[in-house]
């Protein structure tokens, strides 16, 4: 009679496989997923939530993560973000603020500015309101800043510039090039740093950052020699004649397609263009699409072993879109829980089924492939 398998013998089946060349997940699904959390950090300036979405980004990160150079970026990230909301509030305490406040905490001597600089002031009282304000603000944008973060340590910006169409090759080059220049930077900083530890030698203080700094900008300019040399050797820049009505059909479709993106995000992100956002960003996408598919014909080159979205991709970027989408839902049903008041002060509250919607963004730390050096080993090959 045959057993029952047992949960010992269902768990290797529902735990996420190891990560190879063909199971990986597609960069654009993994700036899909970040994007859509960094959507949902601008739309709420509650500290619980975006303490929140910073905890998924971070926790998904750290299980799936590879040990390549630009996955080391995420901690910069992090104390860009600390920094950001650190000079948000010394801005306020010195710039002042425009919200009212009867909290007085102290008070600065202010600094008499002409009169062509009215509205603006050095010093001066310091409220509650203004720092609780101040605060709230700059964790917004420190938030934003880390999903962006997530998005540079997870994704290959090699696989990225594959994924991209025909017509923004040239574009997409030196976006990659811009985007791998800080991890790579990061990554230089640290194994200088190390090698300076182990030789006993400091690495902190003005001199050391001297010292450390021109090996990392020789490392630079050589990947940027490498880089120009292998680009020559491929053909970079080599185009197919076509018609010029197709060319200036292309134009126009990929730039009114570009600027009615950009007017629908500004929309969806804005509490007042909800209503037009949404119509103006898929009329964009879908003329901007249409401009890059014949733009594509100027292309001639081909893609080797090009990525494939199944079902695990396609689940990563869904529960990105899903945050963003029950983030913006909820600005529209419950403004007053995303946005906690600070006239008068009163403690933020935790609103449940947007928390709820937040944490789908852990999908990724279950279904994505696991990277080779977290990739667990099953009882019976302990044995």
């Amino acid at each position: 009679m045959n057993r029952a398998p047992g949960p010992v013998r269902l768990l290797p089946a529902l735990r996420a496989p190891a990560a190879s060349r063909g199971n990986a997940v597609p960069a654009g699904a993994w700036w899909l997923w970040a994007l859509g959390l960094a959507t949902a950090a601008s739309r709420t300036t509650n500290p619980l939530l975006l303490g929140l979405l910073v905890g998924v980004a971070g926790y998904v990160v750290a299980a799936r993560r590879t040990d390549a150079p630009w996955a080391r970026s995420y901690g910069a990230f992090v104390r860009l973000g600390l920094f950001v909301v650190g000079v948000r509030l010394v801005f306020s305490v010195l710039l002042g603020s425009s919200v009212p406040g009867t909290q007085l905490l102290f008070t600065l001597p202010e600094v008499p500015l002409p009169d062509w600089a009215q509205g603006v002031r050095l010093g001066g009282q310091v409220t509650a309101e203004q720092l609780v304000f101040a605060l709230y603000d700059g964790a917004k944008l420190a938030a934003l800043l880390i999903c962006v973060g997530a998005a540079n340590s997870l994704a290959d910006p090699a696989r990225l510039l594959k994924s991209l169409p025909g017509a923004l090759y040239e574009v997409g080059v030196a976006v990659v090039v811009a985007m791998t220049f800080a991890p790579n930077m990061v990554a230089d900083v640290m194994r200088l740093r190390t090698a300076r530890r182990l030789r006993g030698r400091p690495t902190g203080g003005i001199a050391a950052v001297l010292q450390i700094g021109l090996p990392v900008l020789e490392g630079a300019l050589e990947r940027s020699v490498a880089l120009a040399a292998s680009m020559d050797a491929r053909g970079y820049g080599r185009t197919a004649d076509v018609p010029p009505a197709v060319r200036h059909t292309t134009n126009a479709l990929t730039l009114g397609g570009l600027l009615g993106v950009c007017a629908g995000t500004y929309g969806l992100l804005a509490a007042q263009g909800a209503v037009y956002g949404l119509p103006l960003l898929l009329a964009g996408l879908v003329a901007a699409l249409a401009g890059l598919r014949l733009g594509g014909r100027r292309s001639v080159r081909t893609r080797y072993r090009p990525d494939r979205w199944d079902a695990r991709a396609w689940l990563v970027a869904g529960s990105g879109v899903l945050v963003a989408a029950a983030m913006i839902a909820a600005g529209g049903a419950d403004p007053e829980a995303l946005h906690p008041g600070v006239v008068p002060l009163t403690a933020p509250v935790l609103p449940l089924w947007p928390a709820a919607a937040v944490l789908a963004g852990l999908l990724p730390a279950v279904v994505a492939p696991l990277p080779p050096s977290a990739s667990p080993v099953a009882p019976e090959e302990q044995a």
